[in-house]
């Protein structure tokens, strides 16, 4: 069970002027640093996006903790995520965000450098349990040297692949190798297909691939302090490798708009797909009954021994630099991420738990166990997790995905492509 510890009345919070936020601007911080009474009865507003059925496992989380601190009241709401990030936004502009809330990786550094987030460093070690959460874990909440957020889970980079759709084709699964192993594989499978199944599609379509490969030489797509940490000719050289692939070695692009909403993967048409190893459900489930497993392995190798890979939180939890409880605030985010209780209610509900006390506690089934052991698989190629996303990242990554698209209906080349993505960057960068 979980252990309750005497909460302290030595705690800061966060002060200091919020810089403007969708448009508007709020004060943040407080002037005075409030104490905590253990037994003073206090409520506590939470805020998470999800489903019905996340909302009940939230409930139920909040009733296992009550049993422990019956004196903090939780009013709990949740929102479909894009108006999850509406209502915050608003909110931040006011200056009344929920005391705790679930968070996204993307806007990490954008709320924090504008003052709405509690360090919650004070509070790592003491309130909040470290030990059950490893260092990389730790630091994936961190800007500029500051904690502000605790993923709740991880997820880590793959190549999943489809056996069954491999058998009807007859050619083997794909080995490992380097990039071009991976292509040249993706032909044979293609070639077997005859057009109607194909081996993948065009990595170079997405901007994690090109991660993973400047992560190989020790680069970061972007530095601490939001520059960019590559050149024209990295990128040029990048999209230079899907020539052959867009040249009818992947799927069409023809194909793909036919297949939509669904992918070429999880519509049986393709049989291989990098992405975050937590789509692994998702894919099963569009598949369809005949289809009850899927292979996962680690992406194509750049360079033997590099530490290419990282985990990303599939969320996280933060907590209001104005919150008028912080250490109450302090103790519900460490019950929800590292509590038996937590682990046992949510399984792999919001990703593989990060907290070793939570994970062991959770009731895995065959895909969550998957992913616990692709992502120990891949431990030698788990290196630091790269800055938190610059401020404007999701437009980069959508545009990143458009040119990629252009590049396989061949209306543009890959030297335009550059061009139009820097200049793109650009704006972002100093907006």
């Amino acid at each position: 069970m979980f252990s309750k510890k005497r909460l302290t009345a030595t705690a800061a919070v966060a002060a200091g002027a919020a810089l403007v936020l969708a448009g508007c601007s709020g004060s943040s911080g407080s002037d005075a640093e409030p104490s905590f009474d253990p037994d003073e009865k206090v409520t506590l507003n939470l805020a998470f996006w999800g489903n019905d059925v996340r909302a009940d496992l939230y409930n139920q989380a909040i009733e296992a903790f009550n049993e422990e601190y019956p004196n903090i009241k939780v009013n709990s709401t949740f929102l479909d995520f894009p108006s999850f990030w509406e209502k915050r936004q608003t909110e931040a502009a006011g200056g009344n965000l929920p005391d705790v809330m679930q968070f996204d990786y993307s806007y990490l550094r954008q709320y924090s450098e504008n003052g709405l987030l509690l360090d919650l460093d004070p509070y790592i070690g003491g309130i909040i349990e470290k030990d059950p959460l490893p260092e990389n874990i730790l630091k994936i909440g961190v800007v500029d040297d500051t904690t502000y957020a605790i993923p709740t889970s991880t997820n880590a980079w793959g190549l999943f692949t489809n056996p069954r759709l491999l058998e009807t084709v007859g050619v083997e699964d794909f080995a490992g190798g380097s990039w071009d192993d991976y292509t040249d594989w993706m032909k044979t499978v293609t070639d077997a297909g005859a057009g109607n199944v194909w081996g993948g599609s065009d990595f170079t379509g997405r901007i994690q691939n090109f991660e993973v490969q400047q992560r190989a030489k020790g680069e970061d797509l972007f530095t601490e302090d939001g520059k960019a940490n590559f050149t024209e000719d990295d990128l040029k050289a990048f999209w230079e490798q899907g020539e052959a692939i867009r040249d009818g070695i992947g799927v069409p692009p023809q194909k793909v708009e036919e297949l939509k909403p669904l992918g070429a993967f999880d519509s049986a048409h393709a049989t291989s797909e990098l992405t975050w190893d937590n789509f692994g459900a998702g894919y099963l489930a569009n598949l369809g009954a005949d289809y009850t497993e899927l292979n996962l392995i680690e992406p194509p190798v750049t360079e033997e021994g590099a530490k290419d890979l990282y985990l990303k939180p599939s969320m996280l939890h933060a907590i209001s630099a104005k919150t008028k409880h912080p250490e109450a605030a302090a103790t519900l985010v460490n019950f929800l991420i590292n509590s038996p209780e937590s682990g046992e209610i949510f399984g792999t509900n919001r990703g593989l738990p990060a907290s070793e006390t939570a994970l062991a506690a959770a009731d895995l089934d065959p895909v969550a166990q998957q992913i616990k052991d692709y992502e120990e698989s891949i431990s030698d190629r788990l290196g630091d997790a790269p800055p938190v996303p610059i401020n404007g990242y999701g437009t980069l990554e959508q545009k990143f995905l458009e040119i990629g698209q252009e590049l396989g209906y061949g209306t543009i080349s890959v030297d335009d492509a550059v061009k139009q993505f820097f200049s793109e960057m650009d704006v972002v960068l100093n907006q």
